[in-house]
């Protein structure tokens, strides 16, 4: 393995690398809590200045006139740097998050991806010529929005940053992203990529810090016509009042309470595999984590021996160690949080099946573990089935039959993700339109693709992310109307 890069106390302002004026942060190992680094955040007059020199780069002819296939070239370098770096920054990554370096890799190879597939879609996405209805030619064209508000969370900081930067720049944008305070450090890699493969420094600032000052300068800023927000479902509303109050677009990926659904004709070994992989990989911290776990009530007992046998195998590591399946939380403080739900279950009257506390392993004993936890025995409207814990906590719950199934499914505030595992397409087609999500998986789960549009429904988002058609969101469409008629409109001549 090589050394592990110690990334220096600067950050990019508007193309200029620069010490945050604002307090300084630790990023923390959380497999052991030795410290990283330590970055200090940006200040309002540094989001100011970054927004300036955005508006700034967005509208000069060097970048505002480059046709689609040029500016394609310079995302494919981009791709290209990630790709020379992957091993780099997937380290770096694995430290900041805790991740396991499987995972941090193909986060990497995930954003490389990214930038490739929109500099594709660039090329290739065409204007409109809607049909003639009078005497004139009607064009729909898209132009830039100008400057874009970008902010992303802590558990998937490098897929979730180009999700939205190769997108906003594809559309001739600049953007001013906010890393999560915590794991701010791949951001900052990922810049000094951008910048290196030739895109005008001013169109990417990075700009960590606390939400309430760095993220809420962002979104209040005149300059930012356009927010893209990745994180929970209260941040999301605070942002979703700015954007309205400033009569701006807004995109949101927020939290998720997501069904994992077990049909009586379920391949066991499959079905097993996969709600593991669903609600235990990266330790439980993903918004489409599979977290209710939906079971026949005519099989529960041996569905939950299964889950229960096979949730108390999981090997628990740091992320730098190749075996391990479940790594640390992001942060000891979350790790607390994680604790003190299954503490109130427990208060709820739920039975832990397996799991529901820290580990005792002295080898585990420095770092932010929690056991993978299965519990049992609550109603589907308890707190715990309701709140995402977004850690490594399953809930079992029984249903009778496809009515009871899809109410319960459905009797939630979010509305982001399923799992359904059967046999029979019939009733997977059926439960998949009859279950209130933004993405459905048959006999799988977890699996994403840049092509495929993401999004969710009721408290879970606004607007999708991915997709070619993410390009056109950070555009503003227009319409070009050229009249063709020889005579001069007739009703200023009477």
């Amino acid at each position: 393995m090589q050394p592990f890069p110690v990334p220096p106390d600067e950050i990019p302002v508007g193309g200029v690398w620069q010490r945050g004026r604002g307090s300084a942060s630790r990023c923390v190992d959380p497999a052991d809590g030795s410290v990283v680094a330590s970055i200090h955040a940006a200040d309002s007059a540094q989001v100011d200045a970054a927004a300036a020199a955005g508006a700034a780069a967005a509208a000069d002819p060097a970048w505002r006139d480059l046709l689609p296939h040029q500016r394609a070239r310079l995302l494919c370098r981009v791709a290209d740097a990630i790709e020379e770096h992957a091993s780099e920054l997937a380290l770096l990554q694995t430290r900041n998050t805790g991740k396991a370096l499987a995972e941090t890799s193909a986060l990497v190879a995930s954003a490389a991806g990214t930038f490739r597939y929109y500099a594709a879609a660039l090329e290739t996405l065409e204007g409109e010529l809607p049909p003639r209805r009078g005497p004139h030619l009607t064009m729909s064209v898209h132009e830039p929005i100008g400057v874009i508000g970008a902010i992303t969370p802590w558990n998937s900081p490098i897929a979730s940053d180009a999700q939205k930067i190769a997108p906003a720049l594809a559309a001739g944008n600049a953007v001013l992203l906010k890393p999560a305070e915590a794991t701010p450090l791949v951001s900052l890699a990922l810049a000094r990529l951008v910048h290196a493969a030739g895109v005008p420094a001013g169109l990417l600032s990075v700009l960590p810090g606390p939400g309430s000052v760095v993220g809420d300068a962002i979104a209040r800023h005149p300059r930012v016509g356009k927010l893209a927000f990745t994180g929970g479902t209260a941040t999301g509303r605070v942002l979703g009042r700015i954007a309205a109050e400033r009569i701006i677009p807004v995109t949101m990926e927020l939290g998720g309470k997501s069904p994992t659904i077990v049909c009586p004709d379920a391949d066991a070994e499959s079905a097993v595999a996969g709600i593991l992989y669903g609600i235990f990989s990266s330790t439980g911290q993903s918004c489409i984590a599979g977290s209710r776990i939906f079971l026949p009530r005519a099989e529960y007992s041996a569905w939950s021996r299964l889950l229960t046998e096979g949730a108390g195998a999981l090997r628990l590591g740091p992320g730098t160690d190749p075996s391990t399946q479940v790594g640390p939380l992001a942060t000891f403080a979350h790790r607390d949080r994680v604790a003190g739900m299954v503490d109130r279950a427990r208060d709820e009257g739920a039975r832990v099946l397996c799991g529901g506390r820290i580990p005792d392993s002295p080898r585990l004993a420095q770092g932010a573990y929690y056991l993978p936890t299965l519990l049992a025995g609550l109603a589907v409207d308890a707190k715990t089935c309701q709140e995402e814990i977004f850690g490594p906590v399953g809930v079992l719950l029984p249903y009778d039959d496809e009515e009871d199934l899809v109410a319960q499914a459905n009797a939630t505030a979010f509305g982001l993700a399923c799992g359904v595992w059967t046999e029979d397409y019939r009733r997977a087609l059926r439960l998949a339109q009859r279950v209130e999500a933004g993405t459905v998986w048959v006999n799988t789960y977890k699996q994403f693709s840049i092509s495929t549009p993401f999004s969710g429904v009721k408290e879970s988002g606004l607007g999708s992310d991915k997709g070619r058609l993410a390009i056109r969101s950070y555009q503003r469409q227009k319409s070009v109307y050229l009249g063709l008629a020889e005579e001069p409109i007739g009703w200023a001549l009477r």
